[in-house]
């Protein structure tokens, strides 16, 4: 599980309610959170804040 699926689980919000809260369609969540996208430095800090984490933790597993 992505750190992206942890937290929004976390947050009791479906794929669909985070897609609205952030502006992006559902299948752009469904990408981050499989990791076969990733999201831009301005989407990840607003995906912190509407999920009520860090972007350090939202970037956690992540491998470089």
């Amino acid at each position: 599980m992505t750190a992206i699926k942890k937290y929004r689980f976390l947050a009791d919000m479906t794929q669909k309610e985070l897609a609205l809260k952030m502006g992006v369609s559902q299948a752009c969540i469904n990408m981050w959170e499989r990791g076969k996208r990733y999201p831009d430095i301005v989407s990840l800090k607003k995906l912190a804040f509407i999920l009520g984490c860090t972007t350090d933790q939202l970037l956690e597993g992540i491998r470089i």
